[in-house]
């Protein structure tokens, strides 16, 4: 339970009270709690304050109190990459910014990740290239390449499994759609299928060893429109609120296999006509290119 306290904590910078934590955990009893609490103040997990009288618990950042007895030049190399968070930064960088020569720099940096302060990590935009963040932060998907990388390589098969799975699912609910009354324009309507419910098909297959979450799910769809075998329009509950909206994917059955053109974003871009080296709307700019190149 130690554990859950201290995602509490975590989660509210100004610290939690006792009634905070009974009303999180309330499967917790008195002497559960206190004893819990007094091990996470012995073992330096966190800080005891007052606050009007109230007893408030915040958590505790070690790598703080470690920083504080090391020279100026660690504080400094410190600072740079904490300030980078989880996308790290690179050793050039820290070397720019800190205008240290490159054998203190690396004196500096082993011996910071030899206090555990700090961590290097393999990019997946390039082999050779480390990035160093802070020890305890959970590196970025640009980083790791998120659930389409394992090792840094990407999971060709893992990605076609979830494209098929994908279309097969959507295929059945345009199957099932046929049998609506209503006509062939009802029939498309409920043919549109929200993202959140693909993902829990995956979800409920087993067939992922990571956890997806749905905009992992919405970048598998993604590639099925643009090779033109699935259609991608919003939700018109309230499309006035941007929080409320929904991406619906339908499967199609086109007379005839896309062109080269269809399978990339111009195909599809609905404000293709607009587009042009000159203005607003130019290929430099263009949200969906860049999208499907990622």
């Amino acid at each position: 339970m130690g554990h859950r306290v201290i995602a509490l904590a975590k989660a509210n910078e100004k610290g939690v009270s006792d009634k905070d934590i009974q009303k999180e955990i309330p499967e917790l009893q008195p002497k559960q709690r206190a004893a819990i609490i007094n091990k996470l103040l012995a073992e330096g997990h966190v800080e005891l304050f007052h606050q009007n009288g109230v007893l408030i618990y915040k958590l505790k950042d070690p790598s703080r109190n470690a920083v504080k007895g090391a020279d100026n030049e660690e504080k400094v190399v410190f600072g740079i990459i904490e300030e980078a968070g989880n996308k790290g930064i690179w050793v050039r960088d820290i070397r720019y910014k800190s205008n240290l020569a490159p054998t203190q720099l690396n004196k500096i940096l082993k011996s910071l990740e030899s206090k555990k302060l700090i961590k290097a990590v393999k990019s997946v935009s390039a082999s050779k290239k480390k990035v160093y963040m802070l020890f305890n932060l959970e590196p970025d998907r640009s980083v790791t390449g998120g659930a389409w990388y394992s090792d840094h390589d990407f999971e060709t098969e893992f990605v076609d499994v979830l494209n098929q799975q994908c279309y097969r699912f959507l295929l059945q609910k345009a199957e099932m759609a046929k049998s609506c009354k209503g006509g062939p324009v009802a029939a498309r309507n409920v043919s549109y299928t929200p993202s959140s419910d693909v993902w829990k098909f995956i979800s409920d297959l087993g067939i992922s060893k990571v956890q997806l979450s749905v905009e992992d799910i919405e970048a598998i769809l993604d590639t099925l429109v643009y090779d033109g075998k699935v259609e991608r329009t919003l939700s018109v509950a309230d499309t006035s609120k941007s929080d409320s909206m929904k991406h619906l994917y339908r499967a199609t059955e086109p007379l005839l296999p896309p062109p080269g053109l269809v399978k990339m974003p111009c195909g599809i871009c609905p404000v293709m006509k607009h587009c042009s080296s000159l203005g607003s709307v130019n290929p430099r700019k263009c949200v969906y290119m860049k999208e499907w190149l990622e």
